[in-house]
C-alpha cells in the first residue's frame, strides 16, 4: 500500500466528501489514488437512506434502504415460492459486512492489494476496463501478451505497474444469450469466485473489482449484479478469515442504484433487513458458490427397495465393508454397495422427471376443464400455472432479451405507450385497440415490447386505460395470448395494477372480460371499470394526461350522438355540454 496524503488523511474524516473529491480528475486528467478509509463501507450507518419522510410517515412500510425500489419478488405468494418466512438464507453477519464496500469510481484508483480487469480472451488492451491500461502504463499490456490469453470464467494476475494497486487480476465475463442464461451466469459466477481465490492464492487480502460484464456482450444488468454479490458473499462465507476487503466499484448511477437495492438482500445488516430480505430474494439463489444448479443435471440416485429400507439388519459403516484386494475396489458390485447407503438421504429430493410428469398430469387435467373456452373460440387456456419463481425466470428473460433488442417497429405502430397521470396520481399506460393489427404484427416481437414498455411501471400502482373506439373490426388476440401475457408480466403487475378503464365497450368485450375473469385471473379482471363516455374517462384521468387519437373523439361523437361533450376540431380540446 502506498502513503496516504495529508489531503487524504482530511478527506476520510467525511467519507462522501472525501468519494466526491477522490472521484474528481487530478492533474493531467489523471485521479488521484483512494485508501480504503476513503471508501464508504456498506456497514456505515451513513450509508443507509434515512427513516420515512414526514409525508409518508403515515405509510406502513418500514424505513429500509431498498424498499423505495422494485423487488425481485414481492407478495405473500412469491414469499412462499421463493423460500417464505423460514430460515434466512443469507443472515446477519456483521463481521461479513464489515469486508464490503460500495465505490462510485474506477476500481485502478484504489489503494489495494488487487483490482479487476473485465476483458477478453485475448487479454486485449482494446477490450479491457476503459482507462486501466492508460493508468497503468504499458508494462501491463506487454505482461498480458505472455500470459497466453484466458478462458472464459477463469481468471489470470498480472503486476499493476503504475497502478496504486499491487496486482492486477485479468477475467473474461461471458457473453449472454436467453437460450444459454445459466451457462452465462455460471460462468459470471465463476468470474468472481476465481478472482477471489486467485487473491487468496497469492497471500492478498483486499480487492477492488467493477461490473464483470461489457454492453458488448449483452449481458443484463441487475442479473448480473445478483449473480455478482450473492457469489462474494458465498465466498466470504467460507474464506472470510482471508480477506480483508471486497469493493463493488460502479461507473453509472444506475449500476449504482442497483448495488445500493440489491446489497440489503445479501448483506443485510440488522434483523429487520433480514426478514424483508427473506420476502424479496429470488427463488434461485444458486448453491453453496452462488452458481445456478439444474434440477435435470444432478446425480439421481433411486431409494432402496421397501424390504431394504425396513430391514432389521445393522447397516454396517463403509469401514465395515471387507475389502480383500485394492485391485478389486473399482469392479466392487455397485448393487451390494448401494444396500449399505441410508435410504433417508437418498430420499431428499423428488426426482425431477418425476415432478415434471406430475406438472404435466396437472396440465391435462386443467385441459379436460377448460374445453369449453376452446369451444367458444377463447383460445387454449390449459397450460399450466406457473410459481412464483417461475414467474420470475420467464421475466428475467424476457426482459433481458427485449433490452438487447431495437424493438421500434413496434413502437411506431402506437398499440401502448406511456400516458401521464390519473387522478390519483398513478402512471398511465394507454393500449389502443384499433391499432392492433394482428395480421401485420409479429406476436414475439409485441410481447418484448410489452414487458420492455411496462417494467418501469408495474413496480409500483399504475393504471391502464384501453381505447376499445372502432376495435371491433380488427382481429384480437384470444385468451390464451392473454393468460400467457399476464404470466410473462408477472406477479408483481398483478398486484400494482390498480384498474383497467376500458373506454366504449362493446358487448364481445364484456363477454371477453367475463371469460378472462373465469379463466385466466380473477383478481387482475375484477378490476375493469367500463367507460361509455370520454368526459366520463376524463373524472378519473385527466384530459391533458392522455394523447388521444384523432378517431377515438369521432366513435365517441359517432356512438354518443354528441350528447354530454363538445370537440373542437382544431385543437381536440373536449368541453361538456351544458346540461338542458
Amino acid at each position: 500500500m502506498q502513503h496516504r496524503s495529508p489531503e487524504a488523511a482530511s478527506a476520510s474524516a467525511s467519507p462522501t466528501a472525501a468519494a466526491s473529491a477522490a472521484m474528481a480528475p487530478g492533474v493531467g486528467g489523471v485521479e488521484p489514488a483512494v485508501t480504503l478509509d476513503q471508501v464508504p463501507r456498506w456497514s456505515d450507518p451513513d450509508q443507509r437512506i434515512s427513516p420515512l419522510s414526514p409525508t409518508a410517515a403515515g405509510s406502513e412500510t418500514p424505513p429500509s434502504s431498498f424498499l423505495s425500489f422494485s423487488d425481485p419478488l414481492t407478495g405473500d405468494d412469491a414469499a412462499a415460492g421463493a423460500g417464505g418466512r423460514g430460515a434466512s438464507r443469507f443472515p446477519v453477519d456483521h463481521e461479513i459486512n464489515s469486508k464490503i464496500y460500495l465505490w462510485r469510481g474506477h476500481p485502478w484508483s484504489l489503494e489495494v492489494d488487487a483490482v479487476v480487469n473485465s476483458t477478453n480472451e485475448n487479454l486485449d488492451e482494446a477490450h479491457s476496463s476503459p482507462g486501466l491500461h492508460a493508468a497503468a502504463g504499458p508494462g501491463l499490456a506487454e505482461e498480458c501478451a505472455t500470459l497466453g490469453g484466458c478462458r472464459t470464467g477463469m481468471a489470470k494476475m498480472t503486476n499493476a505497474y503504475d497502478l496504486p494497486a499491487r496486482k492486477v487480476i485479468h477475467t473474461v465475463g461471458p457473453k449472454y444469450a436467453v437460450k444459454y442464461h445459466t451457462a452465462a451466469e455460471n460462468a459470471l459466477s465463476h468470474c468472481y469466485r476465481s478472482c477471489l481465490e486467485l487473491l487468496i492464492e497469492n497471500g492478498l487480502e483486499s480487492i477492488a473489482t467493477g461490473c464483470i460484464y461489457t454492453e458488448a456482450k449483452n449481458y443484463p444488468r441487475e442479473p448480473a449484479a445478483h449473480v455478482a454479490i450473492r457469489t462474494v458473499r458465498r465466498f466470504l462465507e467460507k474464506q472470510k478469515d482471508k480477506i480483508t476487503a471486497i469493493v463493488f466499484c460502479t461507473i453509472s448511477s444506475s449500476d449504482t442504484e442497483i448495488y445500493k437495492r440489491l446489497l440489503p438482500l445479501y448483506f443485510p445488516r440488522d434483523k429487520q433487513e433480514e426478514e424483508i430480505a427473506a420476502l424479496k430474494l429470488p427463488a434461485d439463489v444458486g448453491d453453496e458458490n452462488g452458481e445456478t444448479v439444474i434440477d435435470e443435471r444432478k446425480i439421481r440416485i433411486k431409494p432402496l427397495p421397501a424390504g431394504a429400507a425396513n430391514s432389521k439388519t445393522p447397516i454396517p459403516t463403509l469401514a465395515d465393508i471387507p475389502l480383500p484386494d485394492s485391485r478389486l475396489t473399482r469392479r466392487r458390485n455397485s448393487f451390494k454397495l448401494d444396500s449399505y447407503l441410508d435410504p433417508t438421504f437418498m430420499s431428499i429430493i423428488k426426482d425431477p422427471d418425476l415432478r415434471r410428469k406430475e406438472q404435466w398430469e396437472k396440465s391435462a387435467q386443467a385441459n379436460k376443464g377448460l374445453n369449453l373456452a376452446n369451444m367458444l373460440g377463447f383460445g387454449d387456456l390449459g397450460s399450466p400455472p406457473l410459481s412464483a419463481a417461475e414467474e420470475y425466470s420467464l421475466h428475467s428473460r424476457y426482459l433481458a432479451k427485449a433490452n438487447s433488442m431495437n424493438l421500434s417497429d413496434v413502437a411506431e405502430m402506437k398499440i401502448i405507450y406511456r400516458g401521464g397521470v390519473d387522478s390519483e396520481g398513478r402512471p398511465v399506460m394507454v393500449v389502443v385497440g384499433a391499432h392492433f393489427l394482428l395480421r401485420c404484427l409479429d406476436l414475439e416481437r409485441f410481447v418484448l415490447y410489452v414487458v420492455k414498455e411496462f417494467e418501469p411501471l408495474i413496480q409500483k400502482p399504475y393504471t391502464i386505460v384501453y381505447f376499445h373506439s372502432a376495435a371491433s373490426l380488427q382481429p384480437q388476440p384470444d385468451l390464451g395470448f392473454m393468460k400467457r401475457l399476464q404470466q410473462i408480466l408477472g406477479r408483481k403487475h398483478q398486484k400494482n395494477l390498480h384498474t383497467i378503464y376500458i373506454l366504449h365497450p362493446t358487448l364481445g368485450l364484456r363477454t371477453a372480460v367475463m371469460a378472462m375473469q373465469l379463466f385466466v385471473d380473477r383478481e387482475v379482471w375484477k378490476k375493469v371499470v367500463y367507460v361509455d363516455r370520454l368526459v366520463q374517462l376524463f373524472r378519473y384521468v385527466p384530459r391533458e394526461q392522455l394523447t388521444i387519437p384523432d378517431f377515438v373523439f369521432q366513435h365517441d361523437l359517432e356512438v354518443n350522438g354528441g350528447k354530454g361533450i363538445i370537440v373542437d376540431p382544431r385543437t381536440k380540446h373536449v368541453y361538456q355540454r351544458p346540461s338542458g
